[in-house]
């Protein structure tokens, strides 16, 4: 468990009241001038009130914090073990007040964008980039998923606005708008003995044995999977990763052949081969739900999408095929 866990289990009763969160207060400046006199001042308190205050922390905790022994003062080993989480705490719930505060004068907001797997973060740089001086206070929340679990997230509220192929999904509150679609394509590392003969139809019979490599969650019908392997292309044992960084990692490690849209892995490093029989396109769509109220900064964010040209992408996938 981690150390804020462990405060904010060990330690729930100084969240009750605000005198309780005075207690660790006082707590932390007496520790640190180790002088209940200068510690009150800093505090604006009068002193016998600070000291009912830490002996009241130390009845919590069941302990003293802190040893008085005629001019010195000084902690005790159990307040020296205390400290850095009260510390914690005490600042964590300072940064929760604040945060509370500018969400409920609308100076922080957050915009949760889900993002197929398959996709190429690039896709929406662009318009974030735009938007992003009319909300300065925005938190990006960017999240990966399969169509399935990106459809869930849509459904219970943790997206906003999705980007995505076809989630396979029927439910009526769902909205989609289409941006663009694109074929797919095999791909190779530089130096896979393929890479070189890109310039010629492949025959089907050269990748047969090849090892292919596929992003985990591009949910393939069962019509398309057998089209695929008329093709050539037997991906019931791909390797399956979760990004495009991985994707051309193991491609240059010459792990095998990748099935990827045509947008995606367009590095130096990596070719993009020719196969007529690969005959597989799919429709990228941006995702909402109906009747639900959107934030400004997904209304945004979606008609920014929607007003994008996307035909350059198109131009990438004649420049495979």
């Amino acid at each position: 468990m981690t150390v804020w866990g462990k405060c904010l289990e060990s330690s729930a009763f100084w969240w009750r009241s605000k005198m309780e969160m005075q207690q660790v207060r006082y707590f932390i400046s007496v520790a640190k001038l180790l002088n209940f006199t200068r510690a009150a001042e800093e505090c604006n308190v009068t002193q016998p009130a600070l000291t009912r205050a830490i002996k009241l922390l130390e009845y919590e905790l069941g302990g003293d914090l802190i040893r008085r022994e005629g001019r010195h003062t000084h902690l005790t080993d159990l307040g020296n073990k205390m400290l850095p989480m009260l510390r914690q705490c005490h600042e964590a719930a300072l940064a929760a007040k604040s945060l509370a505060k500018a969400v409920s004068q609308g100076d922080v907001s957050t915009l949760s964008i889900a993002v197929a797997r398959s996709l190429d973060s690039a896709l929406v740089m662009g318009p974030l980039q735009e938007m992003y001086p009319a909300f300065p206070g925005i938190q990006i929340k960017l999240k990966r998923g399969s169509a399935s679990e990106i459809a869930a997230m849509l459904k219970s509220g943790e997206a906003d606005i999705a980007l995505g192929g076809s989630l396979g999904e029927t439910w009526d509150r769902l909205e989609a708008w289409p941006m663009f679609s694109e074929s797919f394509g095999l791909v190779v590392g530089s130096g896979h003995a393929l890479a070189m003969r890109n310039d010629v139809d492949l025959d089907v019979e050269l990748i047969r044995e090849e090892q292919f490599l596929l992003f985990s969650g591009l949910d393939l019908t069962e019509y398309e999977r057998e089209r695929l392997g008329t093709a050539g292309i037997n991906l019931n044992s791909a390797h399956e990763v979760d990004s495009s960084r991985d994707m051309e990692a193991l491609l240059t490690a010459g792990f095998g052949i990748a099935l990827a849209p045509t947008h995606v892995l367009r590095a130096a490093n990596v070719h993009y081969l020719k196969l007529s029989t690969l005959d597989l396109t799919r429709t990228v769509a941006v995702y909402t739900v109906a009747g639900r109220p959107r934030p400004r900064e997904a209304g945004a964010l979606l008609n920014l999408l929607r007003c994008t040209d996307w035909s350059y992408l198109h131009a990438l996938g004649e420049a495979v095929h």
